[in-house]
Order: structure tokens, then sequence, then C-alpha cells
């Protein structure tokens, strides 16, 4: 029997677990669903923080350019962007020279004020590109051909395309669509001055900016900021020839080009990110709450549950169980409760995720805000297990120590 007292043991304690959440099957469903919920509130707020991350890696990689080109100080982020890179066109035309370069293109940002009528204007980014192109996904209408600056001669001084992509939510707060017109300015003072109309609805430098975005024709962006004159752009992005080694051209360019940084795509992504440390602050506080909140929550449960049950902890302490098997019992319990809470949340995950991503799409104009990868799965169904039984077993023990016969008469 000494051999097997300890397997005894196991069993009986293990027995004694499962029957006391079967005796109090609403308490265990009402633990399994306050479990749920601490999963839950992990798994979205680490999608939400893993999503705010990869918001702007993810619209970067998808521009698919080869090499950036760029200068200090770089500001993508909604509130300004410096263009300090002069004469870009010249500056793109010497790169698409080189055997090593199949193409490159300037590219400018300014914030502007966009409206229907020039006394309602609201701000938001412009991006000035060469021409529109595959990716876009329009929503509505299509995008402009390709745009330049003229060789010689006396630079226009009104746009020449004056058409522009809004983003869905800058259409929908002006009130535009598709072939209406509207006012652009660096300031509302000269927006009137520049009526440019809508050709395409279309998301595709938010998700690369992280913000609501117009896209307009370089030529006729740099006419509305006033820097037609020094040509002046943020970025010159270049896409290397077949065969070219990608680090090989970025050194060449560097050297070249030693008043510029030049990065090749997977840097420039690590350099904007880096510089806008209010977006890991809060992806990393968003993961950090996850943890904290999910855990705070599955702690007071089972504090909770285990102080239900001191009538029954104190008869079995009366009848000479002892504190180490209390603690053990709980532990089974929270075991339970934390594997069917854990296969719950994380079940419910995925569901939840693609609501809120449809609620963010319609009211931020983002998709996929909330990401999902494998460890958000694993960090919300571990914590629920791991914290469960060991928050469950330490306060089992905890009680164990207080239990007094007159918790029998309560």
């Amino acid at each position: 029997m000494g051999l097997f007292s300890p397997f005894v043991r196991t069993r009986a304690v293990i027995g004694i677990a499962l029957a006391q959440l079967r005796r109090s099957p609403g308490r265990t469903v009402l633990a399994v669903l306050a479990v749920t919920l601490s999963v839950l509130a992990i798994t979205l707020l680490a999608s939400l923080g893993v999503g705010v991350v990869e918001v702007g890696e993810t619209g970067l990689d998808n521009a698919d350019r080869d090499i950036w080109v760029s200068s200090d100080p770089v500001d993508p982020s909604a509130d300004g962007a410096e263009n300090p890179i002069p004469d870009a066109h010249g500056t793109s035309a010497a790169l698409t020279e080189r055997d090593d370069i199949s193409s490159a293109a300037p590219l400018a940002m300014h914030q502007v004020y966009v409206g229907t009528e020039p006394d309602q204007l609201e701000r938001t980014t412009a991006v000035g590109v060469q021409e529109t192109h595959d990716g876009f996904d329009f929503e509505a209408g299509s995008g402009f051909d390709r745009a330049e600056l003229p060789d010689e001669g006396e630079r226009p001084t009104d746009p020449q395309t004056a058409e522009i992509v809004l983003d869905p939510q800058v259409a929908d707060d002006a009130g535009a669509d598709v072939g209406d017109t509207v006012y652009v300015g660096t300031s509302r003072q000269t927006a009137p001055e520049y009526e440019f109309t809508v050709v395409g609805i279309a998301s595709y430098y938010s998700q690369f900016l992280g913000t609501p975005a117009a896209t307009v024709p370089l030529p006729d962006l740099q006419i509305v900021a006033g820097t037609t004159g020094t040509d002046r752009a943020t970025f010159i992005t270049a896409d290397v020839a077949d065969g070219a080694d990608q680090e090989a051209v970025r050194d060449d360019l560097a050297t070249e080009y030693p008043e510029y940084d030049v990065r090749t795509s997977d840097e420039q992504i690590e350099a904007m990110v880096a510089e806008q440390p209010l977006v890991l602050a809060s992806g990393m506080t968003l993961v950090g709450l996850a943890v904290v909140g999910g855990s705070v929550l599955t702690i007071n449960l089972f504090a909770l549950m285990v102080t239900q049950q001191r009538r029954e902890l104190a008869a079995l302490r009366a009848i000479g169980l002892s504190r180490g098997l209390l603690s053990g019992m709980i532990a089974v319990q929270g075991l339970v409760i934390g594997l069917l809470g854990g296969i719950v949340g994380v079940a419910a995950t995925p569901l939840l995720a693609d609501g809120l991503n449809r609620v963010a799409l319609s009211l931020v104009g983002f998709e996929n805000l909330l990401r999902t990868p494998v460890e958000v799965y694993v960090a919300g169904f571990a914590l629920a297990l791991s914290v469960g039984t060991v928050v469950a077993g330490i306060t089992g023990w905890r009680v164990g120590r207080t239990l007094k016969l007159e918790h029998l008469e309560q």
C-alpha cells in the first residue's frame, strides 16, 4: 500500500476536485467563462499591440522597393513630413541610368487641407508619387497616369494633372466621391486656389503611413506646397536590376551620395519603426496591459472561487485531509477550469478579432489592425493554464492554513 499511496492520493485529489466541480455546475460554468474573458483580454489586446507595431512595417513592405534614399530628419507620421532631398527628379534620373538599378522615383509627403467647400477643409497627409500602380485596390474609380516635371523652361504654377486619390475615411469626412472637385492646399488660405478632381478611392498609402492619406501626382503636390523650384522629395526609392546585389548597390550609392541615408528595404523598415517611439510604446503597452490585466483577472477569479468553497474545505480539513491535499485539490480545479477556459478563449479569439477588425476598418480605415500570430494564442492559453493552476494551488494552501471549525457553522 505504501508503494501505491502517492498514486492513490493523487486519484483521491483528482476525484474530489472533479466532484466539487460537478457539485456546483453553475459556479464551474461561471468560472470557465471568467477565464475565457481573461484569455480574450490577453489575446485581443496583445493582437492589437502586435498590429499597431506591424502596421508601419507591412505598409513599407508592400511598397516593394529595394533601395530607399532619405535624409535626416525623416518624419513620415501624421504630424508632418519634411522633404529634405532637393532636385529629386534629377537624382532619380541619375540613379535610373545606372546599370545596377532598373528604376528610381521620388516620393514626397506634405500635410494638406482637403474639402469640397473652401470653408470646410480637413487636414490630412498627401503623398506625391509619379503614378498610381498595381496594388492600390481601388474601392471606386481608378488612379492617374505618370506625371513628370517639364525638362526645360519655366515651371508651371498650376497643377497640370489636378487629379487626386482619396483615402475612404478622408472621402467620407469631406463628403467627396469619384468625379467630385475638392480643394487642396498646405493651408486653409491657399487651398481654394487649387481644384483637384477625385479619380479614385483607395487606402494604399494609408497603410504605408499608418494614417489616412491622399495620393497626388508629385509635380502637382510640389506646386501646391511651393517646392517646385527646388523639386524636393522625402524619399527616392529604387529597384535594383536583375542579378544585382542589393547590399552592394546600397554601399555604392552611400559612397556616391554621402549626404543621404541609403538603406535596403529591411533596413528602412527598422529605421522608420524606430523613429516612431509612440507606435512602439503603444504596442508594447497594450501587450503589457494584456498580460497584467489577464493575470489579475485570473488571480481574483480563483481567490474568489476558493473563498466560496471555504465551508467544504473546512469539512475536509476537519476529517483529517492535510493542507497539501487541499491545495492539490484546488490546483486540479484550477487546471481543469483554466484548460476549459483557455480552449474556449482561444477558439473565440479569431471570431472576435475578425469582428473588431471590421469595426476598425469602418472607423479608422485600417485593415487587419488586430494581428493574431501563433504566439498570441500560446500566450493566452499558457497564462490561463499556468496561472490558473499555480494561483489556485497557492490560494488553496493559504486558505487551508486559516480554516477553523467555525467555518462549518457559516
